[in-house]
């Protein structure tokens, strides 16, 4: 080997201990490897693999075919009822092990959507039969159950403490060609109005996702869970370095809701509004231009009892920043009612903190400009 290449290694390994510690930098990249300076991700991936399972579904999708209006005058008043079509239908995804003893799996709530049979299979080859415990379509997340015996499972991360830049690896099950392991970085965070889901809040990556990682883990090199592998953009279902994840705040909030009650129990601040501008920023005494403009805040709602007010930009949820209208309004409707939280505003171009206590919503589906 040459010098070169031992400086190159180095600096690698120098790189990822500064990002994230030295000793799970020497447990995720060994600088010996068969007698060789090799950098692997492969001790990281052995420990978590296990706990990421290949999910295949069946069931039927029911169709109604309505007799085309031109043709209904032939019939008058003996019209046939609309006819009701069966389509067997077959798809793979992925999922992830969250809790071994109980034997909870998180999925996407779009890979086991009208199934009537969930099958899950482990790296190791056994196969389960899953009952599912509860899904959020808004937010698409299912949570699965099957027979806790011998099971592994992934340990979830703080997603708010993600930066732009820190290395990601995805795992799934991509064209249903069995478990596959990609890498890359996270390419930035907050990612909402794509008009994928209702609720959007994505980390976005540029590790290879295809058609079949959804429901997949998203990993650091801890081998901890920082996202649930959703959605791409790329022609075809190819991927072209744009992939969408679901953080694992949000996965921990739902599925906490949906062990608890079985069902999510949506928070609601109360506010419409929507993404800050330069001109409404500069218009407000505020010089930056991320945060949430508040257009109109509902009377009796929990934001009005917490003291906000029409004109506010909301910069800050428990400390963590916000980047639009979107995103906060993505972590509100999934932290869920009830839970206390601290917001940061600026008001007439000063900093100041409220307490909020979240109500429930009234409604399944929010508009799309209030939370």
């Amino acid at each position: 080997m040459t010098r070169s290449t031992r400086l190159m290694l180095s600096a690698i390994a120098i790189s990822v201990g500064l990002s994230f510690g030295s000793t799970t930098a020497q447990a995720a990249l060994p600088l010996v490897m068969n007698g060789q300076e090799m950098p692997t991700l492969a001790p990281v991936l052995e420990g978590v693999t296990p706990a990421v399972v290949n999910i295949s579904v069946s069931g039927k999708k029911v169709t109604k075919q309505a007799i085309p209006e031109q043709f209904r005058f032939f019939f008058g008043p003996d019209l046939p009822p609309d006819q009701i079509q069966e389509q067997p239908f077959q798809a793979l995804g992925s999922g992830v092990i969250i809790d071994s003893d109980k034997g909870y799996v998180i999925t996407n709530f779009h890979v086991i959507q009208e199934a009537d049979e969930i099958k899950v299979t482990l790296k190791d080859g056994r196969e389960f039969t899953a009952k599912k415990i509860g899904e959020d379509q808004q937010s698409d997340i299912a949570l699965l159950q099957i027979k806790p015996k011998d099971l592994s499972q992934v340990k979830l991360a703080n997603s708010d403490q993600l930066r732009a830049g820190d290395f990601a690896i995805a795992i799934g099950n991509p064209f249903g060609l069995g478990q596959t392991v990609t890498s890359g970085i996270v390419s930035a965070l907050g990612r909402s109005g794509l008009n994928i889901e209702n609720l959007e809040n994505f980390i976005q990556t540029d590790a290879a996702i295809n058609s079949g990682n959804s429901g997949g883990a998203l990993i650091n090199l801890r081998g901890e869970l920082i996202g649930i592998n959703t959605a791409i953009l790329g022609p075809n279902g190819g991927n072209i370095g744009i992939g969408f994840a679901i953080p694992s705040n949000m996965v921990k909030d739902l599925t906490d809701q949906i062990i608890k009650y079985g069902e999510v129990r949506r928070g609601v601040l109360g506010v419409m509004g929507g993404e800050l501008t330069t001109d409404l920023a500069k218009a407000f005494g505020y010089d930056k231009q991320n945060g949430a403009f508040v257009s109109q805040v509902m009377p009796g709602s929990a934001a009005d009892n917490a003291g906000i007010k029409a004109g506010d930009i909301i910069v800050s949820i428990n400390d963590n920043p916000v980047r639009s209208f979107g995103e906060l309004r993505a972590k509100v409707a999934t932290m869920g009612a009830g839970k206390v939280v601290n917001l940061g505003i600026i008001r007439d171009g000063k900093a100041q903190a409220v307490q909020v206590t979240l109500k429930q919503s009234d409604e399944m589906t929010t508009p799309v400009k209030s939370i």
